[in-house]
């Protein structure tokens, strides 16, 4: 600021005249500076020592918020202060007075850090994260179920959200599991109705109806993941997640196991091998399936069912995104380890399925099931980098509950399409084809086949005969 002392008029005063008025005045008026008119009209007074008072203009340099930068008058001096406020600026270009206070009040949600040897003042901090202000000077963590309100002053309930019906993470494998259901049923109906025709038959009836048990399971296994989690839904999860699976691989190990030792068994002998009847299939069949339901009555008995709110899942830097998962307790080793065993018969099915691709190809599904096998390996090792490179994801549970609900139906569909769908195509739109053809030993297939592949190792499709399953010993 600068000031720019004013000059006062005085009165046109001449000579000895002037003086002796002036020393007049001073004795008239005792103790009280004398007041008289000066030129402009305006008073004029003096103080005790005959000295008249200063007048002052208050200038202050502005820069900001003017179109012409320079010195402005923002107020006088008179005997007194008079400052015209709004027109003064400070830094920044505010017009606002600032605040003559070491420290001003602490906004909620913030708490007071004491300047070191000021006692006097402090500094606000903002409480961050998931903490919340207890008191003027100290922020507290919130329990690990609850997050801070908007200002930071209390905690609050952390919202609980699960994986919804209408949600896009379950409309695709839902859509998927009806259409398999309807297919699934579809199949067992039409192979019911002509459950005594050869095709049927051949394709060795019941395997065939344990295998599309396990498919219909696996495709129903995808409303027990969506629905929401309950005891009661947890137990159905662990039972039916791997059941399905094992039921339908289970079946096929069996079939690729019996046609293996079938061909094996005719290089070696011309009598058949053991336990390739029907019942002997189902006893097999039902024996690979008990250990996976004894597995998960262990679990049972271990680790009763029941679902938790994950907190950890979703809980982000930012808390007002945090949010409770409710979910079955079951980890993803838990979950590998359940569907471990029918991982183990699927390999092994693939195992049988090439060592059997040398087969006639009209023996008992040998070549749908060897593509089936190959196809299903190729969707679950697809699935596994899917499934572990979402676990650090915010909706980590909705992202591996949709991969491996729809790698199960995409499996589950293989199965079905390439070993029922082209035997339900004859039944319903070729039934000419659907008759009984000449049967042959045991030993003359045999000897056929190979007889076949020694002419040429490129004649691995070969014809042969079908041995009706209903009639193996």
């Amino acid at each position: 600021m600068r000031l720019r002392s004013r000059g006062l008029p005085t009165p046109a005063l001449d000579g000895s005249k002037g003086e002796e008025l002036w020393l007049a005045g001073l004795a008239a008026v005792p103790g009280r500076p004398p007041a008289m008119p000066g030129s402009a009209g305006t008073g004029v007074r003096f103080n005790e020592n005959g000295d008249a008072p200063g007048r002052y203009d208050i200038f202050q340099y502005q820069v900001s918020n003017t179109s012409n930068p320079g010195y402005r008058v923002i107020g006088q001096w008179t005997n007194n202060l008079r400052l015209n406020v709004d027109e003064m600026q400070w830094s920044g270009g505010d017009r606002q007075i600032p605040g003559s206070i070491c420290s001003f009040p602490c906004k909620p949600g913030e708490i007071k850090k004491m300047v070191k040897g000021v006692p006097c003042c402090w500094h606000c901090e903002l409480c961050d994260g998931y903490q919340y202000q207890m008191d003027e000077l100290t922020c507290d963590m919130c329990p690990f179920d609850m997050r801070p309100n908007p200002n930071r002053t209390a905690c609050r309930t952390t919202p609980i959200v699960k994986l919804e019906w209408h949600s896009s993470w379950a409309i695709v494998p839902v859509f998927l599991a009806i259409l398999g259901i309807l297919a699934t049923s579809f199949v067992v109906i039409t192979f019911i109705r002509f459950n005594n025709t050869p095709i049927v038959r051949a394709s060795g009836r019941e395997l065939s109806y344990v295998l599309l048990t396990g498919i219909f399971l696996i495709y129903l296994i995808t409303f027990l993941m969506i629905a929401e989690p309950g005891a009661v839904v947890c137990a159905f999860r662990r039972l039916l997640l791997g059941l399905g699976m094992a039921i339908t691989y289970s079946a096929m190990l069996t079939k690729t196991n019996r046609i293996y030792r079938i061909f094996e068994q005719g290089k070696k002998s011309v009598s058949p091998p053991k336990f390739i009847s029907p019942t002997s299939q189902l006893v097999i069949t039902f024996i690979l399936i008990s250990i996976q339901i004894l597995g998960v009555f262990m679990w049972f008995a271990v680790v009763p069912p029941h679902y938790i709110i994950d907190y950890e899942e979703q809980r982000p830097p930012n808390p007002e995104l945090a949010r409770g998962v409710l979910k079955c307790d079951m980890s993803d080793l838990s979950l590998i380890c359940c569907l471990s065993y029918s991982i183990i018969l699927m390999v092994t099915c693939t195992v049988y399925a090439v060592k059997s691709r040398g087969v006639p190809e009209t023996f008992n599904e040998a070549k749908p099931i060897g593509f089936t096998m190959y196809t299903t390996c190729i969707i679950w090792l697809a699935f596994i980098p899917i499934f572990f490179g979402t676990s650090q994801s915010t909706e980590k549970m909705f992202i591996q509950t949709t991969t491996l609900t729809v790698s199960m139906s995409l499996s589950a569909s293989v199965s079905l399409g390439m070993l029922y769908m082209p035997k339900v195509y004859v039944i319903l739109f070729h039934p000419e084809q659907n008759v009984q053809k000449r049967k042959r030993s045991f030993k003359t297939v045999v000897q056929s086949t190979i007889k076949g592949s020694v002419k040429s190792n490129d004649k691995q499709n070969g014809e042969a005969s079908q041995i009706d399953p209903d009639n193996s010993q």
